[in-house]
């Protein structure tokens, strides 16, 4: 296939918009110390006549630290607790019942929704004025970064995987939804025109039928650019063609959307409006077929520029299982760190270190040795070192103040005189039963070298904590699935005795009989596509599916314990 445009409008546009941003974040980041202070002045302006801004004296905060950054910093911490959902969850309701001004002024724009610790799910509020700065100026830097590396980014079609727009309403009327879905929608006209996935395909509710459409439609194009967050659903949409490609074929040559799919008739009407015949696309595939023992996205996409999706974290465990997906010509660039709370920054290279927005979040960190302590110390961000591990809490135009995001993240080179960060995991990816703190890379380390001195290589793997027991159960997919119980728990063997190299207090509990000997399951065929799955027919958005690999969750452990293969 041969590219489908010459760029050279659609670049030029980015690099006016996105140029000008790019230098907005390079001048905020050669000085972090006054970047950060600045910030914070804002958010606590833009916010000092709220209700949670009255309780919490931003007024008197701004007041007696008028020309003073350090004052500024003691006085914040001192009036505003450390905070995590559950806490700001009383205000948010406020909002949602129609309140205006409660977290911030007026009300929010749109809420994004996402798993929470409880049974309630996280109703994110977003403000205009995080949503235009974050996600609409910052997009800029992100796309311009693209047309950096690869000037032919936008020569063909663009596919990015989003979430429903709209999925409800808030009491107030207000939508919640997926943000990356409004960001799609409101992108510039001169990106939206390269769209191969049309913003409905992602209203479709049944997840096998979207995932057909989304393939049926892109798949006649030539895709030069991908992006979707999790890297879990590259494996999703292979298993689609690898059970679909046929179909896709005859619906190309036809005109048509296979009616086999459960696509609500308003979307089918909409999309059928957009294609028609197309049997050299469809003789193409058929050969593409033929040729192949296998088909898979670096030959039916070979002008694939960049694919962007999420590679650090628990995520790196799929890099490898798609890693001949692709043409090894396709730039693969790390998302970057955000989450549904918050945006925090961008990957602007090869690394996986995220570059951060001094000049619209206010970051603080606590040092991983510290963790546990009753007061550790506040670092700032001009403070970080590298290499070293922290836990990030943040502070937003969204009302999200000193919130609690959980994540352990490790600081990588400046950019400029602002250092980066990178995803390491999850701090409840922390798991403890007496004492030992297993981390989840940990973990994922002991498997890998159990690959490695075994031989046996897993598909998929995972890990429970069992407090009755006090043990570890650990659940393995392995490549070859003649792979016996007596091989599995040899493995197991070799994985536990890693675990005691890595971790010394884990070696300690095990010699003492407070940890017991881990349990060894070994999982049917196809078992994490089976798992998440159900979990998608209980509600959970593909795109924000977050899984831990090592966890104390017995919801999560129960459907595991319906995939084992039984002797």
């Amino acid at each position: 296939m041969k590219f489908e445009r010459n760029p050279w409008f659609v670049n030029l546009a980015i690099k006016t918009v996105g140029g000008y941003q790019m230098r907005a974040l390079r001048l905020a980041s050669m000085n972090p110390k006054f970047s950060c202070a600045n910030t914070l002045r804002n958010i606590l302006n833009y916010a000092k006549d709220s209700e949670y801004g009255k309780e919490h004296h931003f007024a008197e905060i701004l007041h007696e630290a008028k020309n003073d950054n350090e004052k500024l910093y003691r006085l914040y911490q001192k009036h505003v607790p450390v905070n995590d959902y559950e806490a700001l969850r009383p205000y948010v309701e406020r909002h949602k019942q129609g309140e205006p001004n409660v977290l911030f002024p007026g009300k929010p724009l749109i809420y994004a929704t996402t798993s929470g610790t409880t049974n309630e799910p996280k109703w994110i509020p977003l403000t205009q004025r995080y949503l235009s700065s974050v996600y609409g100026k910052m997009t800029y830097v992100w796309i311009y970064n693209f047309i950096k590396h690869c000037p032919n980014t936008f020569a063909g079609g663009v596919v990015f995987i989003v979430g429903k727009l709209k999925e409800g309403e808030a009491p107030d009327g207000t939508i919640f939804g997926s943000v990356s879905s409004l960001t799609q929608k409101k992108a510039p006209n001169f990106i939206r025109q390269l769209y191969a996935s049309y913003p409905e395909i992602f209203e479709i509710n049944d997840y096998n039928s979207r995932y057909y459409t989304l393939m049926r439609m892109c798949i006649e194009r030539n895709i030069t650019l991908l992006i979707t967050p999790n890297p879990s659903t590259i494996l999703e949409l292979q298993h689609n063609v690898d059970e679909n490609f046929d179909e896709y074929v005859n619906d190309i040559a036809n005109g048509t959307i296979s009616d086999k799919f459960d696509i609500p008739d308003n979307i089918r009407k909409s999309l059928s409006a957009k294609i028609k015949p197309n049997p050299q696309r469809a003789e193409e595939l058929r050969r593409i077929k033929q040729e192949h023992d296998q088909v898979y996205f670096k030959h039916f996409w070979p002008d694939l520029q960049l694919l962007s999706t999420w590679k650090c974290g628990n995520t790196q465990i799929y890099l490898n299982k798609f890693k001949d997906y692709f043409s090894p010509e396709t730039f693969h660039q790390e998302l970057g760190y955000f989450s549904t709370e918050c945006r925090f920054g961008l990957v602007l290279d090869d690394t996986n270190n995220t570059v951060l927005f001094p000049h619209f979040h206010y970051y603080e960190f606590v040092a991983e040795e510290d963790f546990g302590k009753e007061t550790p110390h506040v670092y700032q961000l001009h403070e970080l070192q590298e290499g070293k591990r922290y836990n990030a809490y943040v502070t937003t135009f969204s009302g999200l103040y000193r919130y609690n995001m959980n994540d352990l993240v490790e600081v990588g080179p400046n950019f400029m005189n602002t250092p980066t960060v990178h995803m390491v995991q999850k701090i409840n990816g922390i798991v403890s039963l007496t004492g030992e703190k297993l981390y989840e890379q940990q973990f994922i380390r002991s498997v890998r070298k159990a690959e490695e001195l075994t031989e046996l290589k897993t598909k998929f793997f995972v890990g429970f904590a069992d407090l009755d027991k006090s043990t570890y159960h650990f659940y393995y997919e392995f490549a070859d699935p003649s792979v016996t119980q007596q091989q599995a728990e040899a493995f197991t063997h070799v994985v536990d005795s890693t675990l005691q190299k890595e971790n010394l207090e884990y070696q300690s509990k095990r010699a003492s009989f407070r940890l017991n000997d881990p349990i060894t399951h070994r999982l049917q065929p196809n078992a994490y596509h089976l798992f998440k799955s159900k979990c998608l027919a209980e509600g959970f958005r593909d795109g924000q599916f977050k899984f831990n690999l090592l966890m104390q969750d017995e919801k999560r452990h129960n459907k595991f314990k319906e995939l084992t293969i039984e002797d």
